[in-house]
């Protein structure tokens, strides 16, 4: 063997190591290729390797560009192309990705199973669209039946009914086609279908119980239907075939939270970040879990972290805003104010960037500039959604003509008699972190988050948004028998039961909107707990209109909008409290800040409940907090916020108009 070969050989054993470091070990693995480059500078296959160790350490842009450079100087090298498409999806920049993936495959058609790698890499980044198309290609490339390859085409164009149609055709003559099956899967999820789609997955997977695609699919339409219990089990299954998968335990992160288990969650964000440090939308959440359990100056840095990756991420802004007691430093409005200038930004990025920009604005008391981002940042969103204030009206006109006085006399000692459940309800922002905290200090009491099951039982009843005057809900709780009554009870019970973690007596459900359906928890629950928690209606609303929610309050992101939404509540209480006096005990936030232990004494009361020192000391409660106010409850109470409204009265009008005598009554609680 010549010196040359030698050398080459030496080289190829060190590629070789390298390549076999990459999973377990990406820094040593980039070390490797570093060393190589030392030997060889610019050899391609140490440059790739060197990308890729890169990508799995989080120095996405670091890969993009050598990948970048190395894609013009080796135009025919596929491997170099593949490992591009995964950076830029990591980036989170699906169309480059595709760009690249579709050269890689043009230079070696072998390769078409790597578009499932890509949609894996761009459902880690949270890019679904991306993913679902990704994912349409690697069908469409394997399927033989042309019906087949046209409806993962159409899916990938985003044509769900032409797919849906094509799909179901299809089926008729192969209904074991799993893969087939689970695109129709697809569909129904896409449509919002997703109890069509959870029984599509769970045939898929009696048929094919290896088919990792489908149950991964079958545990994401689980959680999103909240029951993550369920979905844990499906993600187990798949960890334990592949334990190292970064999807399946970003996955499982998200469940764990959704039940309570920070500890697991942390763990599991923890061990992602330890294989694919470079995803932005990871870090993100690892600080959201972060935040939840009090480790703010933790959350914060991983907040950064995210923005270093990726720059224009307007949920990562948004997220450092909804700290509330954080403060933007100098350069960060000129960060997201360049960030906003790129004509290629996303609506949610722009949206969470016009919010987390009213923030930091309205810190440095700039009103009207704060006032101009909240104001586009809410048309922005108000745009997504499908909120119909005529329908939240004709709901509560339902309510009260079903939840009469003689329907809770005729119901008297049916329903669970179990007293554990304490309901805060209301609009969000109105106080009722505050009351959770104090409550949960309580030795009796557990603090658990906002909990999706009364609005699932409502739904199981016939509760839809957007029904008209022939929705079954309300009126179908009157046909409810005492056994069903107690029945339902016992299952509410039995759904929250995950979220319970101390063996407290009782606990605690914070979702705001369960007050729509208080007469169903009258009626289930008789021996429940109700705190209304309310707070000055232009502080109350104008706080909402300044918060931009993940997900369930589609009526906050128009003034007028929310000012009649507040009146729907607001007379819908006075309703029960009618109907129902004593039942609902109120709580106003100005009255709770003016006197805290005297509220606090007669809050205890009501529960049936000792006073205990320690709810007055609620900040030294270092309990997970999964809300806006998260950071503001873990301070002494304070009463800065009772009056910041009144920074922004000029621009105010509309909400002063649809509040109306509300406003003026206000804190009169008889109806209006």
């Amino acid at each position: 063997m010549t010196d040359a070969d030698a050398a080459y050989a030496s080289i190829d054993a060190a590629l070789a190591r390298g390549a076999h470091l990459l999973r377990r070990d990406p820094a040593a693995a980039e070390e490797q290729a570093l060393e190589i480059l030392k030997a060889v500078p610019g050899h391609p296959q140490a440059l790739l390797l060197e990308a890729q160790a890169k990508r799995r350490l989080g120095a996405v842009s670091a890969a993009a560009t050598i990948l970048r450079k190395l894609a013009l100087e080796q135009p025919r090298a596929a491997a170099v192309f593949v490992e591009l498409a995964l950076v830029e999806a990591a980036g989170g920049a699906p169309v480059l990705a595709f760009n690249a993936m579709e050269r890689a495959i043009s230079l070696k058609p072998s390769l078409v199973n790597v578009w499932r790698a890509l949609g894996d890499a761009l459902s880690l980044a949270d890019e679904s669209d991306g993913a679902a198309e990704a994912y349409a290609r690697h069908v469409r490339a394997e399927a033989k039946d042309p019906r087949l390859i046209e409806a993962a085409a159409a899916l990938a164009r985003h044509q769900v009914p032409v797919a849906e149609r094509l799909l179901k055709d299809y089926l008729k003559s192969a209904p074991t086609d799993v893969a087939a099956i689970r695109m129709l899967a697809e569909v129904a999820a896409r449509l919002g279908r997703f109890e069509d789609s959870t029984t599509l997955l769970t045939r898929a997977l009696e048929l094919a119980p290896g088919f990792d695609a489908a149950r991964f699919n079958l545990a994401s339409v689980l959680l999103r239907r909240n029951r993550p219990a369920e979905a844990l089990a499906e993600i187990d299954r798949l960890l334990a075939a592949e334990s190292g998968n970064p999807g399946f335990l970003s996955l499982k992160a998200a469940a764990l939270g959704r039940i309570g288990d920070y500890a697991g969650a942390l763990a599991a964000y923890e061990q992602v970040l330890m294989r694919t440090a470079g995803q932005a939308k990871i870090w993100m959440s690892y600080g959201h879990v972060l935040k939840t359990v009090g480790r703010q100056e933790e959350s914060i840095a991983a907040y950064r972290r995210a923005l270093d990756l990726s720059q224009s991420l307007g949920e990562a802004w948004w997220s450092l805003a909804n700290l509330k007691t954080f403060r933007f430093e100098p350069g960060d409005v000129a960060a997201m104010t360049a960030a906003l200038a790129r004509s290629n930004l996303g609506n949610e990025d722009r949206y969470h960037l016009h919010f987390a920009l009213g923030k930091a604005l309205e810190d440095e008391a700039r009103y009207a500039e704060s006032f101009s981002h909240y104001a586009e940042g809410n048309r922005l969103r108000r745009g997504e959604l499908a909120y119909d204030p005529a329908e939240n009206r004709a709901a509560a006109a339902r309510a009260k003509a079903v939840y009469t006085e003689e329907f809770f006399a005729a119901r008297a000692g049916q329903g669970c008699p179990a007293e554990d459940p304490v309901f805060i309800v209301g609009l969000p922002r109105a106080g009722s972190t505050l009351i959770e905290q104090i409550l949960s200090s309580h030795s009796a009491v557990e603090g658990t988050m906002e909990l999706p099951d009364i609005i699932a039982i409502a739904r199981e009843l016939g509760f839809r948004k957007g029904k008209g005057a022939n929705a079954p809900y309300p009126a179908s709780v009157a046909a409810l028998s005492p056994d069903d009554l107690a029945r339902l009870g016992a299952e509410y019970l039995r759904r929250t039961r995950v979220q319970r973690k101390t063996g407290k007596p009782r606990f605690i459900d914070k979702m705001p909107n369960n007050f729509a359906h208080a007469g169903l928890i009258m009626a289930i629950l008789p021996n429940a707990k109700i705190i209304d928690a309310r707070r000055h209606p232009l502080a109350c609303c104008f706080s909402n209109f300044k918060q931009h929610f993940a997900r369930g309050q589609s009526f906050t992101y128009d003034l007028a909008e929310i000012g009649g939404y507040y009146r729907d509540y607001i007379g819908l209480m006075a309703h029960f409290d009618a109907v129902a006096p004593g039942r609902i005990h109120r709580v106003f936030y100005e009255r709770m800040v003016a006197d805290t232990e005297g509220e606090v004494r007669r809050l205890l009361a009501y529960c049936g409940l000792p006073f205990e020192e320690s709810c007055l000391r609620f900040y030294e409660n270092d309990r997970a907090v999964r809300t806006a106010s998260s950071e503001q409850v873990r301070r002494p109470i304070f009463s800065d916020g009772v009056d910041q409204w009144r920074n922004f009265a000029t621009w105010l009008g509309p909400l002063r108009a649809a509040l109306g005598d509300a406003l003026d009554k206000y804190p009169e609680t008889a109806s209006i």
